[in-house]
């Protein structure tokens, strides 16, 4: 799918990535899903499929905190007040501790509700005031709600297809067995 360049092709983005991406969130049982076995998004470290939507969460937070700012004529302190953007890993960690007291049925039902409030957003905004003109130094509103939405939704489905073809430690056990030499009495 192509990046979108106007209204209608971002609510289509949105939307498509989102309805591939909830089926495998909501194919993980929780005690599955509180697992720490997935790359996390700062160098080092590991996180669980919860924190993954902890992440999404985090980041639609801001996007409907951005949409309010500047529907009141305040500018967006991006990415997040006390954030730079070189400190994403750090950001994503908040958000993961953000959520941590949240169950994880909890968090994909805040997440579908946070997704239908930036589609509602989005449907208020005219063509123009989404692709219009810069919003952020060089970027539209339509591009940066497309990065933080559309295009993480991409991500997490890939990372947790991946994740879910990882071997269980049941089966490196079995594998570790078999490749281990017999002993000869």
């Amino acid at each position: 799918m192509a990046i979108p360049a106007k209204k209608e092709e971002l609510v289509v983005a949105i939307q498509t990535h989102f309805n591939r991406l909830l089926p495998e969130l909501d194919a993980l049982a929780e005690p599955e899903a509180l697992v720490r076995s997935m790359e996390g998004h700062a160098k080092d470290t590991r996180m669980s499929p919860a924190d993954l939507v902890a992440y999404l969460l985090g980041w639609h937070e801001l996007v409907l905190k951005w949409l309010a700012q500047t529907k009141a004529g305040q500018p967006p302190d991006l990415p997040e007040t006390g954030y730079q953007w070189n400190e994403l890993g750090r950001l994503a960690q908040k958000f993961y501790r953000d959520y941590a007291s949240v169950p994880y049925g909890q968090r994909i039902e805040r997440l579908r509700t946070t997704q239908r409030q930036i589609l509602d957003e989005v449907n208020q905004l005219s063509n123009q005031e989404l692709y219009g003109e810069a919003w952020y130094r060089q970027w539209t509103l339509g591009r940066m709600i497309q990065l933080n939405t559309s295009s993480p939704y991409q991500n997490a489905r890939a990372r947790l297809r991946k994740w879910k073809k990882r071997p269980t430690p049941d089966y490196e056990r079995s594998i570790s067995a078999c490749l281990l030499p017999r002993q000869v009495p």
